[in-house]
């Protein structure tokens, strides 16, 4: 029998998804499983969204334009004016998500074997996107006790080679919460132009941002415009994560040209939710404005919950729906997987996501998790208190 691909065998499983085995047996045990392990909001889809779908008028589900309809990219092109992001409909993409995104801007930059730096941890689909494009991802630490700061542009500095492509960044970020300040995205303005580097931000979370900080994209940097890719996506701006609507957006005439030529070898993006997204544009501040406030309540029952909890690192996140936690464990994977086939509490347990994989440097990550703080606050309560549970059980089994 013939064997399977040498890329297909190396690519990482998920580790956001690959305990969904042991999450679907506790089901089946009749346990409640608060999942706190995957980025899907229940907040619910704005109605602009759905007015959209409901009202169409379509006969037909046509195919669209390559780089997606045009109307929904002028449009794209006011909301981004909004932010002080200065780009026409031709200077955006449409993609099926934000990974496509991601896998155009790697494939439009960068050549088998060139390398990718990444300051970890990162969205650990980076890992695979990079794997399936023949590119070597070159992680750069930040670390929790430094709040996941950007590394120091030294840092950065040892690891760039005559290989050295682009420099990857999410801002903010997952799965840290950390957002860049306009210093740091100075740092790496400068870093790009001393090395001629491509500078990739994926900025999918810029509408939920706490504490009065303040969103800087990478396109409000002058002076690299030509080498700026912005990577956005509707599935948590709009909590529509199934529409798979996203864009890339850049000034440089070539990688749009490229961007467009990969995407007219898989014809279009979905055309239905195309026309919805361009709806949602619509949707007013309020609506952003409410889920920004039910984000930072949830934040804080998570950020109490960890408080109670001894020998706890953590931070408190600006942005995003995500933050990270250093327990008192050896192996993180080991004591998610535990809460899901051994641990019960009111026939109740949780599910969380092992840091492991979201670093590239082996070891790394280990005795951490991320946390996603999308249940509504009820909910999310309850799951915290499961959570302190299981750590205290499992800590006492752990120590015989």
């Amino acid at each position: 029998m013939p064997k399977i691909s040498h890329r297909a065998g190396v690519l990482p499983a998920s580790p956001i998804r690959k305990l969904v085995p042991f999450a679907e047996n506790a089901k089946k045990m009749g346990r409640k499983v608060y999942h706190l392990n995957i980025g899907q909001p229940d907040i619910e889809t704005p109605e602009t969204f759905w007015n959209a779908i409901k009202n169409h008028n379509l006969k037909v589900l046509e195919y669209t334009h390559s780089a997606g309809l045009e109307s929904y990219r002028r449009k794209l092109s006011g909301y981004y004016q909004k932010y002080d992001i200065s780009v026409t409909h031709e200077d955006i993409i449409i993609t099926t998500g934000g990974s496509e995104a991601l896998f155009f801007a790697m494939y439009a930059c960068m050549n088998p074997d060139e390398e990718i730096i990444i300051p970890e941890p990162f969205y650990t689909n980076y890992n695979s996107f990079a794997q399936m494009a023949g590119v070597k991802v070159v992680p750069v630490p930040s670390r929790i006790e430094d709040g996941f700061k950007l590394p120091a542009i030294s840092e950065f500095e040892k690891r760039i080679t005559e290989k050295t492509k682009a420099i990857l960044i999410c801002n903010p970020g997952n799965p840290t919460g950390y957002i860049y300040t306009r210093e740091e995205l100075e740092q790496l303005k400068a870093l790009v132009l001393k090395y001629d580097l491509f500078l990739i931000s994926d900025e999918v979370y810029k509408e939920f941002i706490y504490d009065g900080k303040q969103y800087v994209s990478v396109m409000h940097m002058n002076g690299i415009e030509d080498r700026t890719i912005l990577v956005d996506s509707v599935s948590k701006r709009y909590s529509a994560c199934g529409a798979r609507i996203g864009a890339l957006v850049c000034k440089n005439k070539e990688i749009i040209q490229s961007a467009l030529k990969m995407g007219q070898a898989r014809l279009c993006a979905p055309m239905l939710e195309q026309l919805a997204c361009e709806a949602a544009v619509d949707t007013p501040q309020s609506y952003f404005d409410a889920v920004t406030k039910n984000y930072v309540a949830r934040r804080n029952i998570v950020l109490q919950g960890l408080s109670k909890i001894p020998n706890t690192l953590y931070n408190t996140p600006s942005g995003a729906f995500y933050l990270m936690a250093k327990f008192p464990i050896e192996s993180s994977e080991h004591f998610c997987q535990w809460l899901l086939e051994h641990f019960e509490y009111n026939n109740e347990t949780v599910m969380l996501a092992p840091a492991g994989g979201f670093y590239a440097t082996p070891g790394s990550g280990k005795n951490e998790v991320r946390i996603a703080y999308v249940l509504e606050v009820n909910e999310l309560q309850k799951a915290m208190i499961c959570l302190q549970k299981g750590l205290e059980q499992y800590l006492q089994q752990t120590s015989k």
